[in-house]
């Protein structure tokens, strides 16, 4: 079994001057706000096969939690994010994985943790999407239920370059040795509290961790509850932390199409003054221009052409 002390031993550090200096400069909790945001996602400067995909799925502008994450990741910043469900939190990894990745055949660079099985396979698209026009990068999903001797013989011959998959089975499968994690470059936890908050599966992630090189990167996602904050950064070194507040949760269900398209379709009902000025704050955040309603709408032409 593996405890805390074995994980604050995994990350000695000689120097204790470095320590203290990095610790006076690290980024804490609304620092991050303001000018260090991203209005477009063409601010991030990502490589070529990411921007086309961008351009082909009219992605314009990058969420809160987007604007303020994704710079910092794609530089290998070690990262806790809290924020609500529907956020764009997963793109945030996904993007700063992708924009980093140097695939090597035979080498798991990416590994990634999930609670369940759907959202194993649900993020394992996601990143296939996003590869649109990476097609040397592969990625495979391990989960439990399935025949192990077939995750074996995968890992053996057709050894992806990004590992999805649920607790249970990636630890089985690098007990085994059959999945390899000395090459993991960026270790990534979705929705972790799910994973973190039982002291069994805290020890899993931990013998997990230990497996994988000490120079990595780590990202950790999900609506964290306050006490589960110190555990999640015991694995990382100084990292950016990122909590959407209560106040920002609405801007992104709001402005959801303005974020991810060219043309949405929505309406929002204003019933009083207290309507109108959320709304007006919801445009500011977003930098976003809602119209009124036409009074014939066509929604052929708000549709995706394909």
């Amino acid at each position: 079994m593996l405890d805390e002390a074995e994980i604050a031993n995994y990350h000695e550090i000689d120097d204790a001057q470095e320590t203290k200096t990095k610790n006076e400069t690290s980024l804490q909790h609304g620092t991050i706000r303001g000018s260090n945001v991203s209005s477009s996602f063409n601010d991030f400067l990502l490589k070529p096969e990411l921007v086309r995909f961008v351009m082909d799925f009219g992605f314009e502008h990058p969420s809160e939690v987007q604007r303020q994450s994704i710079p910092q990741a794609i530089l290998g910043t070690d990262i806790v994010c809290q924020a609500k469900s529907g956020m764009g939190k997963t793109t945030v990894f996904i993007l700063a994985t992708l924009q980093q990745l140097k695939p090597v055949d035979g080498q798991v660079s990416v590994l990634v943790l999930c609670h369940t099985s759907n959202l194993a396979f649900s993020i394992r698209h996601e990143y296939e999407r996003f590869c649109k026009y990476m097609s040397a990068v592969k990625v495979l999903a391990f989960v439990g239920g399935l025949p192990i001797k077939n995750h074996e013989n995968i890992l053996k011959n057709n050894c992806p370059h990004i590992v999805v998959g649920t607790l249970g089975r990636i630890l089985t499968l690098a007990r085994s040795k059959a999945l390899n994690l000395h090459y993991v470059k960026h270790f990534i936890i979705d929705e972790c509290d799910r994973v973190l908050e039982p002291l069994d599966m805290r020890r899993d992630i931990h013998e997990i961790f230990k497996m994988t090189p000490q120079e990595k990167q780590v990202l950790m996602f999900s609506a964290l509850n306050k006490q589960i904050r110190p555990v999640c950064k015991e694995f990382m070194r100084y990292p950016m932390e990122i909590y959407i507040d209560d106040e920002s949760k609405l801007t992104p269900h709001i402005g959801r199409a303005d974020h991810f398209g060219t043309k949405g379709l929505a309406l929002t009902f204003i019933s009083d003054e207290s309507d109108a000025t959320i709304l007006n704050e919801v445009q500011r955040r977003v930098e976003m221009h809602i119209t009124e309603s036409p009074y014939n709408i066509d929604a052929a032409t708000y549709m995706e052409k394909r």
